[in-house]
Parts: structure tokens; sequence; C-alpha cells
């Protein structure tokens, strides 16, 4: 996942990265947007979106919220929620802005 984010010119900053309020898969920069990425995997792209819950969603905010507070600009740091989708032929879909914050 960390090489689709690389060749579209995004630096992969943090791999499982885990703060006091959780994990976030992978952590991207595209210049100064930061992106918090949660992969997702089923048989299907429709089941692996399934798999994201509300409660999820929650602890990535927090998280993603805790990251923020390292960064120069804090909260107020361009940021966006991406999920990506890896069905069971390995095949990858890219939701960008998957979520508001």
């Amino acid at each position: 996942m960390a090489q689709l984010y690389d060749r579209a010119g995004c630096a992969v900053v943090a791999r499982r990265w885990r703060g006091p309020c959780g994990e976030i898969d992978l952590i991207a920069r595209d210049g100064a947007e930061v992106i918090f990425i949660e992969v997702k995997q089923a048989s299907s792209h429709a089941r692996a979106a399934e798999r994201l819950t509300p409660r999820q969603m929650a602890r990535i905010y927090a998280s993603a919220e805790c990251f923020l507070g390292g960064e120069p600009a804090g909260a107020h740091t361009p940021a966006r929620f991406d999920v990506a989708l890896v069905d069971g032929m390995g095949r990858i879909e890219v939701m960008e802005n998957a979520f508001a914050a």
C-alpha cells in the first residue's frame, strides 16, 4: 500500500503509527497535507468497506488529532482521511477523503 502512495508522489512517514488514542495504518504527506490511511481487506471491496465501523472512524479521528498535535500548525494542518480497500485478489481501491474530519 505504501508503494502506491510513493508512486503517486506522496511521502509515507509512518506505518502502523501508534499514539495514545490508537493506531493508524499509514500516514503520508502530499506537500503540506497529511493523509491518514486506513487499510481494509476482505473478499471484495464492498465487504472491505463494510468493515470500517463508526467506532473505528472515531478512533482514527482521535489518533489523527494526537498526530497533528505534533505538527507545527497543529489542528490547522491540512489533512484528509483515505480508506484503501483490498479485495481477495489483491486489487486495491483507494477512496480519497472517505470521511470528513
